[in-house]
C-alpha cells in the first residue's frame, strides 16, 4: 500500500514508477487495458537478463526472450524496427548480456514518451492518488 506522496512521486519519471512495486503493478494494469503490457514485460525480462551470471542461463534466457518477444509472430511480440529485430536475430545464437539493449532502449523510450504520460492522465492513476489522499486525511483527521 503506497501513500499519496509515493503515488504522486510516480509522476516524476518513468524510472520512479518502474522502481516502485506498487507503481509497476498499477502501470502494468494500465498497459494491459491498452493491450500493450508486452512492453513492460519485455523491459522487465531484459532487466532480469542483464543480471544473469551463468553463461548457460544467458543462452536459455536469451532464447526465451527472443521467442516470447522478438521473433515474428511471438506471443508477446514487441513493436521494434526491422533493423533492431534483424540485428538481434543474427546474434541470438551467441547472445551476450547486452544483446537486447537496443530493443530495450526503444521500448523504454516508447513507454516514457507514450504510455507513461497517458498513464498519468488516466482515470486509474487519478483515482489511486485521490484514494491515497482521502486515506491520509482520514488517518490524520479521525473526526472527518
Amino acid at each position: 500500500r503506497s501513500d499519496a506522496g509515493e503515488t504522486m512521486a510516480w509522476s516524476k519519471s518513468v524510472d520512479t514508477l518502474l522502481a516502485n512495486k506498487d507503481g509497476l503493478a498499477a502501470f502494468r494494469t494500465f498497459l494491459k487495458s491498452e493491450f500493450s503490457e508486452e512492453n513492460v514485460e519485455f523491459w522487465l525480462a531484459c532487466e532480469d537478463f542483464k543480471k544473469t551470471k551463468s553463461s548457460t542461463k544467458i543462452a536459455s534466457k536469451a532464447q526465451k526472450i527472443y521467442s516470447d518477444f522478438i521473433q515474428a509472430d511471438a506471443p508477446k511480440e514487441i513493436n521494434i524496427d526491422f533493423h533492431t529485430k534483424t540485428h538481434i536475430s543474427q546474434n541470438i545464437s551467441e547472445p551476450t548480456r547486452s544483446c537486447f539493449d537496443d530493443a530495450q532502449r526503444l521500448i523504454y523510450t516508447l513507454m516514457a514518451r507514450d504510455s507513461f504520460p497517458r498513464f498519468l492522465r488516466s482515470e486509474a492513476y487519478k483515482e489511486l492518488v485521490k484514494k491515497q489522499q482521502n486515506g491520509n486525511q482520514k488517518r490524520w483527521l479521525p473526526f472527518l
